[in-house]
């Protein structure tokens, strides 16, 4: 029986340089697949190439098999990729010690050699077992807590890391500064902090070029009643609102020079004053600020203040525009027909090849937010239930073109990338349906799948 039968989606990795030694340990597993390797190298190829949940290996490894370090080395390797891996050590009669101190270090048991077959093969069972609780364990906890970045549709690598910036950095409460284009995603970022902080209070955004200067002031800090002219009642500002909560000051580069000071004063001491009050009024909230200005040149300009950028910039995010992110332009597009045609109930509609190649090669200047225009304008206006170039406002791509420009000349390195954009685009295209992928791309789908581990492809 193998893993997959077994309801397992993963071969057992068999790491032992003795190969005689190894083809018995492989016929005594005949009830699950398994993979061999030989030496540190190859184990740790074949560990991300099949994702094993349950390995067994020898710590005596090439180049020098009377030595346990590459055994160690080895171990800890596969624990940093994976850490819920389970590591069966095999070991000498006389070797409890280094037995014992790989179960220190993470490995989920030890046999002594020469081993039981039967005995083997249940604690591979058992194992495995414990894997699929774990597994089914985190899927459920999954399940109850809500996802803080469910708005952001990726499979970019720089926004996968961004993501997980995002995701280390909200449970602190160090200020963040989101920076960007216009219609990059800086208020999805914003609300996914304060989402992933678990802060009780609520996630108040206001926009500093939105608002005249002269009432700035007042939507920000609140007034008491009878500060100025129409002050008919006390007021609380943005900062109050948010206590306990996120307060997102979006395009913060354009807060007028006389209001810097003031902010700076807040985010130092934490406290505020009304407009027309004498009392110090604390308050806890997280603050984030974004923009799509260069706040450098303008501190070099004048324009701002240079103590209030280090004061926000505590943790900078630089998220990319749409044109940098492979296969997203396309990925997005398709998410967003899906929901435009629920919401006009034009169930059937779907993109035609050329429209799907000009979302790939259009620059996006207003990123996802141009995106986005485009994809409803067209799913209000097209005739016929495939959106064309036309419906989207498009010029007709040109038909051919490389998959993609790689400076360096290592054929490994050029190669990977290129598999690694043909995959994503492809993905993209059809709407992450592995099947209709790997058709597109002209594999099987377990290559298009051996391919994704491989390329850590999600």
């Amino acid at each position: 029986m193998s893993a997959e039968q077994n309801g397992r989606t993963s071969p057992v990795l068999i790491v032992e340089d003795d190969l005689a030694l190894q083809k018995q340990i492989k016929w005594s597993l005949d009830r699950f697949e398994s993979v061999t390797a030989s030496d540190r190298e190859s184990a740790l190829l074949m560990f991300r190439r099949h994702q094993p949940a349950v390995v067994t290996m020898d710590l005596g490894l090439p180049p020098d098999p009377d030595s346990v370090s590459e055994g160690f080395a080895l171990l800890e390797q596969m624990l940093g990729i994976d850490p819920s891996v389970k590591v069966i050590v095999l070991t000498g009669q006389n070797d409890q010690s280094n037995a014992l101190r790989a179960v220190a270090l993470g490995a989920y048991d030890f046999l002594a050699k020469p081993f039981e077959p039967d005995i083997l093969t249940l604690t591979i069972e058992r194992a495995y077992r414990l894997a699929e609780l774990q597994a089914e364990n985190r899927r459920l906890q999954a399940l109850h807590q809500p996802d803080a970045l469910a708005g952001l549709i990726t499979r970019d690598a720089d926004m996968l890391r961004i993501c997980r910036t995002v995701e280390r950095v909200a449970s602190s409460d160090a200020t963040v500064l989101l920076l960007g284009e216009s219609g990059t995603g800086k208020e999805v970022l914003a609300q996914g902090l304060h989402t992933a902080s678990k802060r009780s209070g609520r996630f108040v955004a206001i926009n500093c070029a939105a608002i005249p200067e002269n009432l700035l002031e007042s939507e920000l800090f609140g007034y008491e009643k009878g500060a100025f002219t129409g002050a008919g009642k006390t007021t609380q500002g943005k900062i109050e609102t948010a206590h306990a909560g996120t307060l997102m000051l979006d395009e913060i580069g354009d807060l007028p020079h006389s209001l810097q000071a003031k902010l700076l004063r807040f985010l130092q001491q934490r406290t505020i004053e009304r407009i027309g009050g004498r009392n110090e009024i604390p308050v806890d909230v997280r603050v984030v600020g974004a923009t799509h200005q260069d706040l450098k040149n303008l501190i070099a300009e004048g324009r701002f203040r240079e103590d209030l950028y280090y004061r926000l910039a505590e943790i900078v995010i630089d998220i990319p525009p749409l044109r940098a992110r492979a296969g997203d332009p396309v990925m997005l597009a398709q998410a967003m027909l899906r929901r435009f045609a629920q919401e006009q109930r034009r169930t059937g509609l779907g993109f035609s090849e050329d429209a799907l190649r000009a979302i790939e090669k259009h620059s996006w200047p207003g990123n996802v937010r141009e995106l986005l225009n485009a994809v409803k304008r067209a799913s209000i206006m097209a005739d016929a239930d495939r959106i064309t170039c036309a419906d989207l406002g498009l010029p007709l791509p040109e038909q051919a073109g490389e998959v993609g420009a790689v400076s360096d000349l290592d054929l490994r390195t050029v190669r990977e990338a290129a598999e690694r954009q043909a995959i994503v685009a492809a993905l993209a295209r059809s709407n992450g349906n592995i099947l209709k992928a790997a058709e597109i791309l002209g594999v099987s789908r377990p290559t298009l799948y051996d391919l994704m581990r491989r390329l850590a492809i999600k």
